[in-house]
């Protein structure tokens, strides 16, 4: 990907004008909105049932555990030679599952074995569409392309959790499932329809083997690793103070997480639509303390008001994701791109999951207001101090791309 800063930036519209680009994004758009409600429903009937706060916050990240097997198994197709096929599979997968939960009286082993299977295709599917996703825009193009998606899935979350949140208030969680699975649906016409068949790669093999080879190359270099961590555990512990809002206030959790939808949504509309790669390079550092800091007000149990401008603007430093994620692809060799952006993807959900877990296992013995706060304390602790092994990237990278 080139240095160069002084490009202008791809406008959204240019971007959408892509066919290809455009089947992507509505393909992805369906795909999070489909999610949203489902994960939703999920942790209402959970919470409904048990009462839990860790089986609530296990329903609604659970599926993030199982992304790991997949970057560690199967990762390797993300970059074969017949990527549009595979990612048409998947989502075919991905429909089968969601309208599996909308079956009535499920046991929740059943629900959460369903979680498992999902997670570990949507692994699959994530490393596929963003190894795609490189190849049909221009490098250029690249962090405003990953902006928007991520600006999308900000802005259907927040209209998934405010929809969801109403829909039960009338509506069985069946129902919601249902609705979820014609969301699927339609992403898989779009993605079936838009995107063509890869002919510019080379055949390959993928399977175990082919995986383990790719992942034991990116981890045994000290820059890819740092870059991973930096955007798996923060980002992690984070998601698990959002899988507390509903334990935090039951009668209140669509607030707060719409709050963070829409926080999160500014950021990435900000560092990758307004800022130059300079400027993002430089923001990386604060944008992720900013990310865990205003959750220490969680330590006060401020009134929701207050805590919702606090999610809201701590939701803005996921922005950080960005300036990693492009600072990754430059370190990264063109043949394994899929399959790297879908470790990077696959890590930072199961990292998600392992966040959920941890808080809703502390929340059964401390508050959940103050299991938020020590979660938001140890990000900023990981954060600052591997700063020093994130920066030294920056000189890695320049000495790769002769700059």
């Amino acid at each position: 990907m080139p240095s160069d800063t002084s490009e202008p930036t791809t406008t959204y519209r240019a971007l959408l004008g892509n066919r290809e680009f455009a089947g992507l994004y509505a393909s992805f758009t369906l795909t999070v909105a489909a999610s949203t409600l489902s994960g939703f429903a999920l942790a209402t009937l959970v919470d409904r049932r048990t009462g839990s706060p860790f089986l609530t916050a296990v329903s609604m990240y659970g599926a993030t555990f199982a992304t790991v097997l997949g970057a560690m198994t199967l990762m390797s197709v993300a970059d074969g030679n017949r990527p549009r096929r595979t990612l048409v599979t998947l989502q075919c997968v991905s429909l089968l599952g969601v309208a599996a939960q909308a079956v009535p009286g499920l046991p929740l082993a059943v629900r959460f074995s369903l979680l498992l299977v999902l997670g570990f295709f949507q692994s699959l599917g994530t490393g596929t569409r963003m190894g795609l996703l490189a190849e049909v825009v221009p490098a250029s193009a690249y962090v405003p392309a990953r902006s928007l998606m991520n600006i999308t899935s900000g802005g259907t979350a927040v209209l998934g959790y405010a929809l969801g949140a109403v829909l039960l208030r009338y509506l069985s969680p069946q129902d919601v499932f249902v609705a979820a699975t014609a969301l699927t649906g339609a992403g898989l016409v779009v993605v079936a329809t838009t995107v063509r068949e890869r002919s510019i790669r080379p055949p390959r093999r993928p399977g175990l083997r082919q995986t383990w080879t790719a992942n034991t190359a990116l981890l045994s270099r000290s820059g890819p690793r740092a870059l991973l961590l930096n955007l798996w555990v923060p980002n992690g512990l984070i998601v698990g103070c959002e899988a507390l809002f509903i334990s935090y206030a039951p009668d209140h959790a669509g607030v707060l997480l719409a709050a963070g939808s829409a926080g999160m949504l500014l950021g990435d509309l900000t560092v990758g639509r307004l800022l130059t790669a300079a400027l993002r390079d430089r923001c990386a550092f604060p944008l992720r303390l900013l990310l865990a800091a205003p959750y220490l007000l969680f330590a006060l149990h401020p009134p929701l008001p207050v805590a919702a401008a606090a999610v809201f603007v701590a939701s803005a430093g996921f922005a950080a994701t960005l300036p990693l994620q492009e600072r990754l692809l430059e370190l990264t060799p063109d043949p394994v791109r899929g399959q790297v952006q879908g470790v990077e993807s696959a890590g930072r959900m199961t990292w998600q999951g392992i966040g959920a877990a941890l808080a809703g296992g502390i929340a059964q013995h401390l508050t959940p207001a103050t299991t938020i706060t020590a979660l938001a304390a140890v990000s900023v602790t990981v954060t600052v101090l591997s700063r020093p092994f994130v920066t030294r990237t920056r000189a890695v990278r320049l000495e790769e791309t002769g700059g």
